[in-house]
């Protein structure tokens, strides 16, 4: 791997993790968008390398939230076991969609999550 490939990855991460610790979000916002501009990453590959690294941001995210007392274990279960189905479902539709089609539907829905941040 290149040097400046490696910068690059290393940026990514950064912001990713900056993002998450500020945010909650890291992953599908910063990294896989970041994959695929500055690296050439095409979208499935993007997203499965993204959804890696959170494993590991996840991990010491929740920790450091756990820290200050900011993490309801129970209803974060709650939540999660059932995303399990969601990402099966997602995965495999995923995989039977062009990627210009998963292209157009992450950047719909990067629209809506601002326009409904900015408009109340």
């Amino acid at each position: 791997m290149s040097r400046d490939r490696l910068l690059k990855l290393v940026a990514i991460a950064t912001a990713a993790g900056a993002f998450s610790g500020l945010f909650g979000v890291g992953g599908g916002t910063v990294i896989v968008p970041l994959l695929i501009f500055w690296l050439g990453y095409g979208e499935r590959e993007a997203t499965g390398t993204s959804l890696a690294a959170i494993v590991v941001i996840a991990a010491f995210a929740t920790a450091g939230q756990g820290l200050y007392g900011n993490v309801d274990v129970p209803k974060g279960i709650l939540v999660g076991v059932p995303a399990l189905g969601g990402v099966v479902a997602g995965t495999a539709l995923q995989q039977r969609l062009g990627e210009r089609a998963v292209a157009l539907l992450f950047a719909a829905l990067l629209v809506a999550t601002a326009v409904e941040l900015i408009v109340p």
